[in-house]
């Protein structure tokens, strides 16, 4: 189902009856925001979008969603104004690229989490939702990857974002709001363009087929609506003041492309590029970004994400939320799907 199509129980976009209360979700315009949203909808929330004024909203209107505008995550007026009102927050909105200032990356996700939270605070929230990442764990460990595991972040992304945990949790405790953090993994899925998407649908698919290690590192996919699927689970049973690690499938990266490859009717053939090579083209790239002031095509932050062996332990989140993650061959077919339906690779989707 696209995001402009009608859902159960709408006419003309609006849903008569809401048997639960009003939720605040920000990042509503986002890759997480599109899979996300709907379904709040579908299980009877009314949902306020904290949008910028430029941002495309136009589905957010056609589902009916209340808008509230701020300019900036960090004002404050106009994030509290947006959270009365709201019983429940989910905070999906954030800067993620595998380059950029770290002072970007600190305002959004440190300075900006910390004003949505002291609006939440003022505003009485019930329950609060932080939608985090399994990447501030950093320097991955031999084995698996559970919500004890200990965070060493390698670039500023990580760091913003364990920070940013440190101040929920901190406001859990010294405040009592009600928080509860997700940590997905490398979001895939419909509406997504970037990262995940980008190295392992779209790259192969107009042509560009390498492998590093000879794909033996594993990979830590998560649906995107699988990421919806928790959120909407904790907003019913996660417990105050926990941490979740939600991820659909880790898997080795020869396992993806190829599931990718039989998919979509291509080769599962990889060229195989030393480390060495890709880390040394990153590095080169990375400096040269300095004088273009553009993001690399494979920047040197990259290294700690693809390079590194993610076995993301799930067990948690199944055994408390209920959660059920989706198998990587059933959320690549959907998300292939997706790609013939929006025809973003059009010389590709015109030989299928």
């Amino acid at each position: 189902m696209s995001a402009g199509e009608s859902h159960s129980g709408f006419a003309g976009g609006m849903k008569a009856d809401y048997p639960f209360p009003m939720i605040l979700v920000t990042g509503a315009t986002g890759f997480l925001g599109h899979n996300l949203v709907p379904r709040l909808l579908d299980e009877g929330y009314r949902v306020k979008a904290l949008v910028r004024p430029s941002s495309d909203t136009a589905f957010l209107e056609r589902l009916g969603v209340e808008l509230a505008y701020a300019d900036d995550i960090c004002d404050r007026e106009a994030v509290a104004r947006a959270c009365l009102g709201c019983r429940q927050v989910i905070h999906a909105a954030g800067l993620f690229r595998f380059w950029g200032d770290p002072t970007a990356f600190w305002r959004t996700n440190v300075e900006g989490s910390s004003t949505v939270l002291e609006g939440a605070v003022a505003a009485g929230v019930e329950r609060f939702i932080h939608i985090s990442t399994v990447v501030v764990i950093g320097k991955t460990p031999e084995g698996q990857i559970d919500e004890e595991t200990r965070c060493l972040p390698q670039e500023p992304y990580q760091e913003s974002k364990l920070e940013t945990e440190r101040r929920v949790l901190a406001c859990h405790q010294e405040q009592g709001l009600p928080v509860i953090i997700l940590r997905p993994g490398a979001f895939y899925g419909p509406w997504g363009r970037y990262a995940f998407n980008r190295l392992f649908f779209e790259e192969p698919l107009r042509g560009w087929r390498i492998r590093i290690n000879r794909g033996r590192h594993i990979t830590f996919a998560a649906y995107a609506p699988d990421v919806a699927q928790a959120i909407i689970l904790s907003l019913k049973k996660g417990r105050a003041g926990q941490i979740y690690n939600i991820n659909s499938q880790s898997l080795d990266h020869n396992a993806a492309n190829n599931m990718v490859s039989d998919l979509s009717g291509i080769s599962r053939w990889r060229l195989n590029i030393p480390s060495w090579a890709v880390i040394l083209l990153a590095r080169a790239w990375t400096a040269l970004s300095r004088y273009t002031h553009k993001e690399p095509y494979y920047p040197i932050n990259m290294v700690s994400y693809v390079f590194q062996d993610w076995r993301v332990d799930t067990s948690k989140a199944e055994r408390e939320l209920g959660f059920r993650p989706t198998p990587f061959v059933e959320g690549a077919q959907k998300t292939m799907a997706w790609y013939r339906q929006q025809r973003f690779l059009r010389k590709w989707a015109d030989k299928r």
